[in-house]
């Protein structure tokens, strides 16, 4: 049996034996390349261009899922190498090629800057290239290593190398690395490692047909001899012999100019990363962000909210005349339900595209990187670990993944603490009722409004951990960050579409099956009679079953300004999903006063009931609310996350910390606010 064949069904299925229960990813036809087909696997550091060169070579076909055995989520994709030139212009994998293109399941593993694991991610990568069978490790690893730090990225491929695998390296950054007046010659850099070694620009597209033919031609060739090293036990020595051989290979393969000149990433970040500049600067591009989206969302918004309940419900109702279904409980369902509520959010797809947009512009222009590192001073400062910050900058993304990436921390109560902030953090769900209110309340001031509910969130962070620290994790230290700085770049249209699409047909994906699902169960908690003499389908939505539990927990909130049981009740939905909360309200002011047509009708209701449960001080009103909306649990499927990663006794603590805090927080800012407004 080959060693590629006895590594098929660990990676390929999700049922075969016993030991493999939990697959790496989910299988579909779509998403792999066979169970024979050949297994490649992408390691590198951060920042290398590693997963960029992956969503480059994988395209559409790539799926995510835990390793076996671990909690550690893995890319798997298909690669369609071809060996010729595409018959286009352009060097994409996908492209129709000469010859038959060789299908390869590509592996990307978590960012590793060496074989010494400190955390789970880097566990995984050590076991499954090092530690773990012979027979079940991939056929070939492709390295990242970056043209312009070439010593940092070869300490990797050193350790790698004293394996007995095949190995490819992939030199990227070389537009980098030549604006530091550095050059490589590739072939030179080859014959000292003692692997192929190809430039690749995974950002353009370029060199993959390279990339593709050194990588098949490896696979076929028999897997090479492990670098020798000393017979030792002391690890000092082995790694003055590592670092002896990289740097040897490194000042061989690399011509520079001879003298040190600062590039414009340098200059640029002595004011980007200064300690007043920066977060001044920070602050500020947050600020435009948040006031771009707003601004420019807004008349779209507008224009497809006056489509759905203009158009949309003026046809459904219509359609269902013709069916003999006006009046009926599936008048109600569809119309009040449906396209109420989904069509509600839906309007929220150009907010959410065009912040997308300006994060991933953000992103792949590398500022966000320079972000960490100005946040982390202050996140220190106020106690918490630096290296935390990351699966926190996620978590303004959402808050699901953010949570799996506190796995990057070595300590497990670093880990915790970070889990159980990780809620506080503003994802972009909750962005969606943050417009809506702020567009409602402040008008021309709807950014400013939004963007200060993302200082609230970062001061939210700051504080519970400080709290949390001084209290249940006195005595653990807090541990600087480590991170690499990538060069600035100028954005690409192909890539930054991409991040964007594969964002925003994520949200799409998440939030239409939780949306659907919990606009049906609404709507049929809002057509059942709490009690007897109405009938399904005919009861007013105060006394309907959703109407009676909502007044039930409304004066819970009477302190804090909005104890209006359709507020309450909205929040009890928002519980699931944070983008629901929109859909409730739509669903539960369109049930009471069904007039399709109506544009801005939500929002002035919505006015209204602040303006009622507030006595007349509806904008403290609805900053708390806002707050609230902030602070308490964000859905359920971040419990989840969280009851995975540290257990049900942690997330029942946790969801007791959100829910005190979002309430005295928001009682806080009504009681003070309406001495003022």
């Amino acid at each position: 049996m080959s060693e590629s064949t006895r590594l098929r069904p660990s990676l390929t299925s999700t049922t075969t034996v016993a030991s493999s229960a939990k697959a790496c990813c989910h299988t579909s036809p779509q998403h792999t390349a066979g169970i024979d087909a050949p297994v490649v696997a992408l390691v590198g550091a951060p920042n290398t261009g590693k997963s960029t060169l992956f969503n480059a070579l994988t395209g559409s076909r790539v799926t995510m899922g835990n390793w076996p055995g671990t909690t550690v989520e893995v890319s798997r994709g298909v690669w369609r190498t071809t060996l010729t030139a595409p018959t286009c212009d352009c060097e994409s994998c996908t492209c129709v090629s000469d010859d038959h293109p060789l299908a390869i399941t590509l592996l990307d593993l978590p960012g590793a800057h060496s074989l010494d694991a400190h955390s789970p991610d880097e566990q995984l990568t050590r076991g499954l290239l090092q530690d773990g069978p012979v027979d079940e490790r991939p056929d070939l690893c492709v390295i990242t290593v970056d043209a312009s730090r070439l010593a940092h990225g070869l300490y990797l491929v050193a350790q790698v190398r004293e394996l007995a695998t095949r190995v490819v390296v992939a030199v990227t950054m070389s537009d980098i690395a030549a604006q530091r007046d550095v050059t490589l010659d590739t072939a030179r850099l080859s014959r000292e490692l003692g692997c192929p070694v190809v430039a690749a620009d995974p950002r353009r597209r370029t060199g993959f047909v390279a990339l593709a033919t050194v990588v098949r031609t490896a696979l076929a060739d028999p897997v090479p001899a492990p670098r020798p090293t000393p017979i030792t036990d002391d690890d000092l020595v082995l790694d003055d012999d590592r670092f002896t051989w990289l740097s040897d290979a490194a000042d061989t393969a690399t011509v520079a100019s001879g003298h040190d000149r600062l590039t414009l990433s340098d200059k640029v970040d002595r004011w980007v990363t200064a300690p007043v500049t920066g977060p001044v600067l920070f602050l500020a591009v947050m600020w435009a962000v948040f006031q771009l989206t707003t601004t420019v969302a807004a008349p779209l918004q507008d224009s497809l909210d006056r489509f759905f309940s203009g158009p949309v419900s003026g046809a459904a109702t219509s359609l269902l005349t013709l069916l003999h279904l006006h009046g009926t409980w599936v008048e109600g369902l569809v119309v009040n339900g449906l396209v109420a509520g989904v069509g509600m959010l839906l309007t929220f797809v150009p907010l959410m595209a065009l912040m997308f947009l300006l994060l991933a512009l953000l992103e792949d222009s590398g500022y966000l990187a320079r972000a960490a590192v100005v946040t982390d001073r202050l996140m220190r400062t106020m106690g918490l670990p630096g290296r935390a910050f990351l699966p926190l900058v996620v978590g303004f993304g959402c808050n699901v993944p953010a949570i799996s990436a506190t796995r990057i921390l070595p300590d497990a109560r670093q880990r915790l603490l970070t889990v159980l902030l990780v809620p506080f953090t503003s994802c972009s769900a909750r962005l969606t009722v943050f417009v809506m209110l702020g567009t409602v309340f402040f008008g021309k001031y709807a950014g400013t409004a939004v963007f200060g509910m993302y200082v609230t969130s970062v001061a939210l962070v700051v504080l519970v951990g400080l709290l949390l620290r001084r209290t249940l994790w006195r005595t653990m230290g807090a541990e600087p960050l480590i991170i690499d700085l990538p060069a600035y770049h100028l954005p690409t249209l192909r890539l930054t579409g991409a991040v964007v699409w594969q964002r925003l047909r994520g949200f799409l994906k998440t939030a239409s099956g939780i949306i659907v699902a919990t606009v049906c169960a609404v709507w049929l908690l809002q057509s059942l009679p709490a009690t007897g003499g109405q009938s399904f389908g005919h009861v007013p939505v105060e006394d309907s079953v959703y109407g009676v539990a909502a007044r039930t927990i409304a004066p819970a909130f009477a302190p804090a300004g909005f104890g209006q049981w359709q507020t309450a009740s909205a929040l009890l939905v928002g519980f699931v999903a944070k983008e629901a909360v929109i859909s409730s309200w739509a669903q539960t002011y369109a049930t009471e006063q069904p007039q399709p047509g109506q544009a801005g009708l939500l929002g002035d209701q919505i006015r209204a009931a602040f303006e009622q449960s507030s006595g007349g001080h509806p904008l403290p009103a609805v900053l708390a609310f806002m707050v609230f909306l902030l602070a308490y649990t964000p859905c359920v499927a971040t419990l989840a996350a969280q009851r995975r990663e540290v257990g049900l006794r942690w997330t029942v603590f946790g969801v007791g910390i959100q829910l005190a805090t979002a309430w005295l927080l928001a009682v806080a800012v009504f009681q003070i606010g309406r001495l003022f407004w």
